[in-house]
């Protein structure tokens, strides 16, 4: 199954992004996930999708991707995902310094995550 994400460039995402992906699956509602902090120190971060609007739901899936082979693709609104430590209990914030935004992730198909 074919599906687009379409980032704009905005408050949360550094990045605009329109590519389309081959979905293997159907996506999953996705919160938290192991993954690089953007130091690239690996560990349990929370994740949200982020819309016009603020925190929408984040998805993944395992998806084909031509130059990585199949990937985990995690997805989420308009203006990307956001993420932040996993033990971060304090609210969704774009004025936040300790969390970040990213267009989507792709990441290794064995990444552990959850809701």
């Amino acid at each position: 199954m074919l599906y687009e994400v379409e980032v704009y460039e905005g408050g949360n995402s550094p990045l605009a992004l329109d590519r389309v992906f081959d979905l293997l699956e159907e996506p999953r509602p996705v919160g938290r996930l192991v993954t690089a902090d953007p130091l690239g120190v690996d560990g349990w971060r929370q994740v949200t999708g982020w819309d016009d609007d603020g925190p929408c739901p984040a998805m993944a899936a395992l998806a084909e991707d031509s130059g990585d082979g199949v990937i985990l693709l995690v997805f989420g609104g308009s203006q990307g995902i956001r993420l932040k430590d996993a033990k971060d209990d304090g609210p969704w914030d774009l004025d936040d310094g300790r969390q970040w935004g990213e267009p989507c992730l792709m990441l290794d198909k064995a990444t552990e995550y959850g809701e």
